[in-house]
């Protein structure tokens, strides 16, 4: 007889036993109904999860719902809402031409690049400085040395290289282009209709929302972004998000790694369990924080965690998700 295929309840004893070190909650999902719900800290299902970068992804919506209310477009360019700052650092004729999409999709060709210590533009150099939009836009333009694709080589024509700032400086464009704060505005056109009816968002030395990171949610209503992209942007009957916002959205538009896209503000992933491939686009967050979304399953699954300070913590909720939740959520 061939080993026994795993099920959701065996999530439990496996994080329970430590494997997968601190799993806080695990929450799936197939349609509107969940199949299992999980908390294995104190506590419990009402409080909010620091998902990091996760944020990222929900400021790409935020972008959608002013292209759909015509308060912007992602072909926008970026300047023109930031006279204020310049003049600029490093000028660059080059500048001029960078786009929202250019920020959704971390293919700028501002020299930023959060995973190299040495980056111009690396987080932990903008988070040292009060006004992180200027410092972004007084980056150098990045070199490409013989041994890197020129944006033009690259998959999708762009040159990908994962960079915090251009996110963040979404948000006083935001605030430009629609008259709000962003936390109103995501109140207004995201969280109310959704039923979110508790957020926390961090924010910058200047006072704007950090939508680079730190924003703060339940899983269940993590779980519920998940399920309006699955649901092509529509809630109850309602769309929040234009159907051809979401599909530009988790669509490639960059390649960030192998069997990994890269769409905007969204990881798409393709996994590969039991010899068949199973695509699948996410919000990612420092320390293994997941949203995946499987479209050919249905399903939405939610993973948080405190491994802020493990090496390998992405890889560790990916394996919990391969292992445990796929095997059981995509039949035989």
């Amino acid at each position: 007889m061939g080993a026994t295929s795993p099920t959701l309840d065996d999530i439990t004893p496996a994080v329970r036993a430590g494997s997968y070190q601190q799993i806080t909650s695990v929450v799936v999902a197939r349609g509107d109904r969940v199949l299992y719900e999980q908390y294995f800290d104190t506590l419990g299902a009402e409080a909010l999860r620091n998902t990091r970068s996760a944020t990222k992804t929900i400021t790409g919506m935020l972008i959608g719902a002013a292209v759909d209310r015509g308060l912007l477009h992602g072909e926008s360019r970026v300047l023109p809402f930031f006279k204020d700052r310049l003049p600029l650092a490093n000028p660059d004729p080059r500048k001029e031409q960078i786009t929202v999409e250019d920020f959704l999709t971390m293919s700028s060709l501002l020299e930023c690049d959060d995973e190299n210590q040495f980056s111009r533009g690396n987080e932990e150099r903008m988070y040292l400085v009060e006004d992180w939009v200027k410092f972004t836009l007084d980056l150098p333009i990045r070199g490409f040395p013989d041994w890197q694709l020129k944006p033009e080589q690259s998959p999708h024509g762009r040159a990908w290289s994962y960079c915090t700032a251009g996110p963040t400086t979404l948000a006083e464009l935001l605030q430009r282009a629609t008259g709000q704060r962003v936390p109103d505005f995501a109140q207004a056109v995201l969280f109310k209709p959704l039923g979110i009816e508790t957020v926390k968002w961090q924010y910058q030395p200047l006072g704007a929302a950090m939508t680079g990171g730190g924003l703060q949610l339940r899983s269940r209503d993590l779980l519920k972004l998940g399920q309006l992209y699955l649901n092509g942007g529509r809630w109850q009957g309602r769309q929040l998000i234009s159907e051809a916002w979401v599909r530009r959205s988790v669509s490639p538009h960059a390649n960030a790694r192998e069997d990994t896209d890269y769409g905007y503000l969204w990881w798409l992933q393709t996994f590969h369990v039991g010899g068949r491939n199973i695509p699948t686009y996410g919000m990612y967050g420092t320390g293994g924080n997941k949203v995946y979304v499987l479209p050919e399953q249905g399903v939405v699954v939610v993973v948080t965690t405190t491994n802020f300070r493990i090496a390998g913590a992405g890889a560790l909720t990916d394996r919990l998700f391969t292992s445990l939740i796929v095997p059981a959520v995509s039949g035989p």
